[in-house]
């Protein structure tokens, strides 16, 4: 099956060719433009993106050297260093011809031309300039998927009731086309949502690329996302496709959203839009198919109110909302994932650990965790360096937010076995698990308190 040919320019000074080659192609290709002079190009050629382009190699009657065929070879791969140029020349002239290959065209034909031999040719040459596209979007999702394999983890866990509610809105979200915000404190695991939403969703074969546009600066954010020319700045050595054209047809992560300048914020505006940008550089606009997800810390609507960010952008962004719990708002979840990471970093530092302590347990269970799942993680990847046995136990943590720890006894609960329990669970916090001073802090015997941790499961 032949490869369907795009758009293509055609540069003759010979009516002729041109009315001929437009003939034969105009039913094979996605577009013909013809023009009679090479000066007409570079206007064009800035203008309208094309994907191959076939260039007589003389202009001026009696000229046979091909010297303006090469000149205006070179000029072409200026503007657009990866286009496919297919030299066209007299029989005679075949070894000019050859010496354009070597100069940077892509293949030559001669005239009069077999229309068979010339199809083949455009076809082969349109294979080229497509897996050319591929290439450079191969590359940045080869990066792409090497970031999502190197994720700390790529599952989200937790079976609490909060987490049960984001399941069920990550189902009901993910398989339409509606753009997504995902709120929520540092650590909770917003790119985790943003990559279920994406393997949930009809895009789930395609890319998932995600950007911290946070960290961007102006000119950043513009080369990183809409890509830029060659030559457009003075590091600019090759062409490179933006974030919105790599991603086209999956999903595109924009997090931290809410760090982006006013400025920055109109121009993203004008692009989702449109749906189509104009690269660094480039002058022709490039259309974009993205399911975007944004992702923020912030208070955006208070944002909103001090006049910085913009409302218009909110809306756009925000079809659906989905804020995720702190892992204070879902404690019941601490023992699964203190189990998950333990698992985890036993086997990367080779550490034969094969559990927490109770009295660990029930330390890391009144801590707030200010900075949520990440935290976590980070106490337990640290616990383990530390342990020197196969239980960790409290002396294997450090913390040193101690105002973060949650005194059980400020209750609200009048039941007294509730009450009773949470003394002791404090007790058992603050001793470390010592049954003699616990009994003693307690006014209990050691027997008493034995029962006690027994009916409480302490």
């Amino acid at each position: 099956m032949k490869t369907k040919l795009g758009k293509i320019l055609i540069i003759d000074d010979n009516e002729d060719v041109l009315i001929s080659a437009k003939l034969l192609l105009k039913k094979h290709s996605q577009k013909i433009v013809t023009i009679n002079h090479p000066e007409k190009a570079p206007n064009l050629l800035y203008k309208e993106k094309f994907d191959m382009v076939l260039l007589d190699m003389n202009f001026t009657e009696g000229k046979t050297d091909g010297e303006e065929g090469f000149f205006w070879l070179g000029k072409i791969l200026e503007i657009d260093s990866e286009m496919i140029v297919i030299l066209i020349t007299a029989y005679g002239d075949i070894d000019k011809a050859v010496e354009g290959v070597k100069a940077g065209a892509t293949n030559f034909v001669s005239k009069p031309w077999e229309n068979e031999k010339l199809l083949a040719t455009l076809n082969s040459a349109q294979s080229l300039a497509n897996s050319r596209k591929e290439l450079a979007k191969v590359k940045i999702q080869q990066k792409g998927l090497s970031d999502y394999i190197n994720q700390p983890f790529n599952e989200i866990i937790g079976n609490s009731a909060p987490m049960q509610q984001l399941y069920k809105m990550i189902k009901k979200v993910a398989r339409t086309p509606a753009n997504i915000l995902i709120t929520g404190e540092n650590g909770t695991g917003k790119e985790l949502v943003a990559r279920a939403i994406h393997r949930e969703s009809n895009r789930k074969d395609e890319i998932f690329l995600g950007v911290d546009v946070g960290s961007l600066n102006e000119s950043l954010f513009e080369s990183e996302l809409f890509g830029h020319e060659k030559g457009a700045f003075t590091d600019a050595k090759q062409k490179k496709p933006g974030r919105f054209e790599v991603a086209s047809g999956g999903t595109l992560f924009l997090d931290e959203i809410g760090n982006l300048s006013m400025n920055i914020q109109s121009k993203l505006l004008r692009v989702l839009e449109t749906r189509e940008f104009i690269s660094v550089g480039g002058t022709r606009p490039v259309a974009f198919d993205v399911r975007l997800i944004c992702a923020t810390n912030a208070d955006l609507q208070k944002m909103i109110a001090e006049n910085n960010f913009r409302e218009d952008l909110l809306y756009r962004i925000n079809t659906v909302e989905i804020a995720l719990p702190s892992l204070r708002e879902r404690k019941d979840d601490i023992p699964i994932l203190l189990n998950h990471f333990l698992k985890k970093y036993a086997e990367k530092y080779k550490q034969d650990i094969e559990k927490f302590s109770n009295v660990a347990l029930q330390k890391l269970k009144y801590y707030d965790w200010p900075g949520n799942v990440r935290e976590l993680r980070h106490t337990v990847e640290r616990a383990v360096i530390m342990s020197d046995s196969k239980i960790i136990d409290v002396d294997s943590f450090m913390f040193t937010k101690e105002d973060h720890w949650k005194n059980p006894t400020d209750i609200h609960d009048y039941n007294l076995d509730n009450i009773e329990q949470k003394v002791i669970e404090e007790v058992f916090r603050k001793f470390d698990g010592n049954i003699s001073k616990m009994a003693e802090a307690l006014g209990l015997t050691r027997a008493s308190l034995y029962r006690r941790l027994k009916k409480y499961d302490i």
